[in-house]
């Protein structure tokens, strides 16, 4: 049998969907890849451009199986700190053209120390990141100035934010023509409405979803593993599971402020070139942060981020 080159559609931790051509494989690693750069509980993720040899057996479900002998180089990828190893990481996607992140000022709430840790990992990680306010049909008028606000803030520091609703459409025209021809991944809380966007945008896919806990006001756990999808109007999406963490691997505290865009580019302006932008005399970015140049949110988390020891820098973003 002769190698085959593929791109995996899906990870359960055992298995990997691997799809070449028009032809989908479902496949198992042969012994134990080398791969280089951060250890993770799972060595192959969605995304990822695998070798693989084709097999004469059939899975039970009709796919042809195959084992996977080699992983390329990755251009970039998503991490969050693994359930069960706390120093463990998981790679939730990699080789992503750009990621969405769905944020809630309700129904379940975001915080938006869960969007600053994941805009801090992108900019890391070199993936354009964009925002959408998601369920903007729902919110009384106290929630959409919440809203509005947020919009604002990172508007002004150059993210794109787009705000949707699955029922009146608002919005989705306008991400369709961005994710068009691109690989996109959407994180964000469960319950957000991750699925039900995509579901909007292509409804060939027919994507699980479920509705908001009552009781916590949270979602329920739809999707258990990442997993790509082909979109009709052209390029692929990754959904993934419900994330709560995002692992920041090898960050030191002087490379912090250089992922927070606005603090980084009034930094150059700081009296002192180390300047942690805590406490020192003369520093432009404590100045802005005093004058609402930047965002107090942002700022607060920055600090919560410096702040933090390297253990510390998996745990949950709450």
């Amino acid at each position: 049998m002769r190698e085959l080159t593929g791109l995996v559609f899906k990870s359960t931790g055992s298995h990997y969907t691997v799809k070449t051509g028009s032809e989908f494989y479902l496949c198992r690693i042969k012994g134990k890849l080398r791969i280089k750069g951060i250890r993770t509980t799972n060595p192959i993720s969605v995304g990822d451009t695998v070798h693989f040899f084709p097999q004469e057996e059939y899975s039970e479900k009709g796919l042809r199986l195959g084992i996977i002998t080699k992983l390329n180089e990755r251009k970039n990828y998503i991490i969050r700190k693994s359930v069960n190893l706390s120093k463990e990481s998981h790679i939730i996607a990699s080789n992503i053209d750009q990621a969405f992140i769905v944020a809630t000022a309700n129904y379940p709430y975001t915080p938006l120390n869960f969007i600053d840790r994941f805009l801090v990992t992108s900019e890391a990680y070199n993936i354009p990141s964009s925002l959408i306010f998601n369920k903007i049909d729902l919110y009384n008028d106290a929630e959409m100035e919440l809203i509005n606000e947020w919009y604002g803030i990172y508007h002004s520091i150059g993210y794109k934010c787009i705000g949707t609703s699955a029922l009146t459409g608002q919005g989705l025209d306008e991400l369709k023509l961005a994710m068009q021809g691109k690989i996109s991944v959407f994180v964000g809380y469960s319950g957000v409405g991750k699925s039900t966007i995509v579901n909007k945008i292509d409804p060939s896919l027919n994507l699980k979803t479920d509705a908001i806990s009552d009781y916590h006001k949270s979602g329920k756990h739809t999707t258990t593993f990442s997993e790509m999808f082909e979109l009709s109007i052209g390029g692929y999406i990754i959904d993934t599971p419900g994330i709560r963490s995002f692992g920041m691997i090898d960050m030191k505290n002087d490379d912090v402020s250089h992922y927070f865009p606005e603090i980084f580019r009034i930094s150059e302006n700081c009296r002192f070139n180390n300047c942690t932008h805590t406490h020192e005399p003369g520093c432009a970015v404590l100045k802005a942060v005093e004058n609402g140049v930047v965002a107090y949110s942002r700022y607060n988390n920055y600090l919560s981020i410096m702040n933090e020891d390297e253990d510390e820098k998996y745990r949950e973003a709450y």
